[in-house]
């Protein structure tokens, strides 16, 4: 088979970078099935479902195909338990000379599946080229594109320098830290370990993205005095100060937030602002099991409890992102009778942005516009995701997420993976693969 080069490329693939093309459209079935299997495992988060089976049946196909494999169990992290052991695989090839290693990175958990579907969340259902299921987009559909363009790779070349290394990390979506972080905290980022990682989240096969902006989680929680329903005037409603603390947020921080913008290339558009959600809202009685029939009891609620999820821009800091919050809530103590709280902060992730000139870019750049036939765009993700941790804790820069998927689809019901948009990303992998890890007269 030969590859089929798109019309806007000038010059023709060398013939054996179109053998190795046209490999991964000989394995277009097996990444289909690849896929499948990956969605058809719930590795749902929270609780943290299923991570060790996943590692296990990645375990197994990796083998076969002369990785060397290790899970790796992150102690300790938040959510490891007996009952939810957070578990994680890394497998490594070898080549037969010295030279760089690459990583691909990609975490096999997966959010709640939400209302809304007309698919089987967990079926891997094919429709018009799509495959369907939880995590198909954000980012199972990633990870096999990886293991399809490594495993190709090898068997084109396999003669190749350096290594390759595949991961499949738990908890990106509650944080990372009883995946990546757990596992940069213990040197497998390290820049003499690993020089070049590929994160292939679902930021479209057409686009190097470079980094993300920054995130402020945190809990506040708003204090009353429980009384008799029918009597609140001998109490003090926890939920009405929260509703203040809204309205607040409604007048004052969401407007200062919407005018502000970045430089930074985010996508989609609004995400050049900052922005923030809340995330959750908590108050009175708590809600009774679904078999519960009976009445709520008749009381004025002591406490309130929202969550908010605050993305900040690289123009912004840490301090002026928590202070401008603590500050409303100082106004509110002032001006408002009988208003308590407290602040919580429960994470904080600063802004992390590879530079354009990283080797790790470059190679991308050229594999996209040579395997695709048009210029890269660069962009910014508009959530964290585990790059923040290579940075920040691995110390490794030379890092970006590049993968198939549309990135409005990651939690979305009837999330769907592209076939054809996996092909085209196994193929600019692995001749990213061929960049870095053959001799210059044959990349």
């Amino acid at each position: 088979m030969t590859h089929a080069l798109p019309e806007t490329l000038q010059t023709p693939l060398p013939a054996h970078l179109q053998g190795l093309m046209s490999r991964i459209d000989d394995l277009r079935d097996d990444l289909i099935a690849l896929t499948q299997d990956l969605i058809r495992i719930p590795t749902l988060n929270p609780p943290g479902d299923c991570y060790r089976d996943i590692c296990d049946y990645l375990d197994k196909r990796l083998g076969r195909h002369g990785f060397d494999t290790q899970l790796i169990r992150a102690h300790g992290a938040p959510g490891d338990s007996e009952k939810y052991p957070r578990w994680n695989i890394i497998a490594r090839r070898e080549g037969k000379n010295p030279g760089e290693c690459v990583h691909f990175n990609s975490h096999t958990d997966v959010v709640e599946v939400g209302l809304g579907w007309t698919k089987d969340p967990f079926g891997g259902e094919i429709e018009d080229g799509k495959i369907y299921g939880r995590g198909a987009c954000d980012m199972k559909g990633g990870l096999a594109s990886s293991i399809i363009a490594a495993e190709a790779f090898i068997r084109e070349f396999p003669d190749f320098n350096g290594a390759i290394e595949i991961s499949g990390t738990a908890d990106e979506e509650s944080g990372g830290y009883g995946g990546v972080a757990y596992l940069a905290d213990h040197g497998f980022f390290a820049p003499e370990r690993v020089q070049h990682v590929i994160i292939p989240e679902p930021l479209h096969k057409d686009r190097i993205c470079l980094g993300h902006r920054g995130g402020w989680w945190a809990e506040i929680e708003t204090f009353g005095e429980i009384a008799h329903g029918c009597m609140p005037f001998l109490g003090d409603c926890a939920v009405r100060h929260m509703g203040a603390v809204i309205d607040k947020f409604e007048t004052d921080l969401y407007p200062a937030m919407a005018a502000r913008h970045t430089d930074m290339p985010v996508v989609p558009e609004g995400a050049r602002s900052s922005t923030m959600n809340i995330n959750s809202i908590h108050g009175g009685q708590p809600e009774q099991a679904p078999d519960f029939d009976g009445l709520p009891a008749h009381c004025v609620p002591d406490s309130c409890r929202i969550v908010i999820d605050r993305r900040y821009l690289a123009e912004e800091n840490h301090a002026q992102v928590s202070g401008e919050v603590e500050a409303l809530l100082k106004e509110l103590e002032t001006n408002r009778d009988n208003f308590r709280y407290e602040m919580r902060e429960l994470n904080h992730v600063a802004p992390s942005m590879t530079d354009r000139s990283a080797p790790v870019v470059s190679t991308v750049d050229r594999s996209i516009t040579e395997i695709l036939g048009k210029a890269p765009e660069y962009v910014a993700s508009p959530g964290t995701y585990d790059q923040k941790h290579i940075d920040r804790i691995g110390k490794l820069k030379n890092c970006i997420a590049y993968g198939p998927g549309i990135l409005e689809m990651a939690h979305k019901p009837d999330e769907y993976i592209d076939i054809q948009d996996m092909i085209d990303s196994a193929k600019v992998m692995a001749h990213s693969l061929a960049q870095l890890l053959l001799p210059a007269d044959r990349q």
